[in-house]
């Protein structure tokens, strides 16, 4: 290409950004968090005790997001954002948080593949999200990072495909977001399944609580449903924040009907540079038939678990941080419960053991 083309074509791009940003605000992002782990399983599913030294990725991202003003006081909103693995230098784009939509004083509207409202109202209140010792080893049953109607069918923690969201603005300090996710995938089963999910936030001076309520239609079959219902409440005490979360989930099956009651609690403290962090979550036993189970949860009398974290982080900037964790997460004896991110495979019975030193850094 001569000195003069290539000076011209540079010429034509600048102008087209300059032009670009005149009409759209773009924001590029990031956040990059990689933990070395010491992890230890008393039993694996493959029957032997598990130790495992390794370096793993709590969902780091690199996305691009922004709006268009349209005038009469809506904007166009977007966002595509990638799933990276710092780890293993795997990537996908739009794997993660992605959508079009409208914005204004109506709400916000919009399409794509996003968290559903049930996850993304308490997500805030776990400390560990999204690493090895989040709550997701036993809130909302393990953790869907990106899937549709049939790619997990017992996570109400989820990335849903293929789903049309709404959230109000804010009315003395109360928002409503719903989820729906669209009946497009057909299992050989017949069924045609679809999800509901909802959530009412409430978010003023030192107070957060979420109502939320999420169902799942067919996911286990024709004219089966199963649903989760969530209540939480956290409160801040100066440079302290204390939460506190109640959930019940429900599986219609093939076997019968499967519930199960969990609780979960946090404590925060941050003073100046550091920071300490503590979670215990409690799964009771599974409600119904010996053998019938849904992801982690399983039927029967001793099928609980009890998961306790330890944590301290150090901000090195406002973008920053070093990150410590030990957990605990102690199945009863027909226990089947495993990490919900970055899990061990453990067989059920198995005590989880685990140490990380971890790095955050967000741009």
């Amino acid at each position: 290409m001569s000195r003069y083309l290539r000076r011209s074509v540079m010429a034509l791009a600048a102008c087209a950004l300059a032009q670009a940003e005149a009409q759209t605000q773009v924001q590029f992002y990031g956040r990059l968090n990689v933990s070395a782990e010491y992890m230890k399983a008393s039993a694996s599913a493959d029957g032997p005790r598990l130790s495992q030294q390794r370096l793993s990725n709590n969902r780091s991202v690199l996305g691009f997001r922004g709006s268009e003003v349209l005038g009469n006081g809506v904007s166009a909103i977007f966002q595509v954002e990638a799933a990276l693995a710092p780890d293993t230098g795997a990537g996908e784009l739009a794997r993660r948080d992605t959508r079009v939509g409208l914005d204004g004083d109506f709400g916000t509207l919009f399409a794509g593949h996003w968290t559903a409202a049930y996850n993304g109202a308490t997500s805030s209140l776990d400390p560990f999200y999204p690493t090895t010792a989040g709550y997701t080893s036993i809130i909302g049953n393990g953790s869907a990072a990106s899937t549709d109607n049939v790619g997990n069918t017992s996570s109400f923690d989820r990335r849903q495909a293929n789903s049309i969201h709404y959230w109000s603005r804010p009315w003395n300090g109360l928002g409503l977001r719903l989820t729906h996710g669209l009946a497009e995938e057909r299992p050989a089963s017949g069924a045609k399944p679809s999800m509901t999910s909802v959530a009412a936030v409430y978010e003023q001076g030192p107070w957060y609580a979420a109502l939320a309520h999420e169902r799942h239609h067919e996911y286990q079959g024709p004219g089966l449903s199963d649903s989760g219902a969530r209540l939480a409440v956290a409160r801040r005490f100066g440079d302290t924040r204390v939460a506190l979360l109640a959930e019940r989930l429900e599986y219609e099956t093939a076997a019968g009907r499967l519930d199960r009651n969990a609780w979960y609690v946090s404590v925060t403290h941050q003073l100046g540079a550091h920071g300490l962090r503590l979670a215990l979550a409690r799964a009771g036993d599974g409600d119904g038939a010996d053998g019938n189970r849904v992801g982690f949860i399983r039927g029967g009398a001793r099928t609980g678990a009890t998961h306790l974290t330890l944590g301290y982080e150090y901000t090195l900037s406002k973008r920053t941080a070093l990150h410590a964790y030990v957990t605990h997460l102690d199945n009863e004896a027909n226990g089947a419960y495993d990490f919900g991110i970055n899990g061990l495979g453990a067989a059920p019975g198995a005590t989880l053991k685990g140490a990380a030193l971890g790095l955050r850094h967000a741009f």
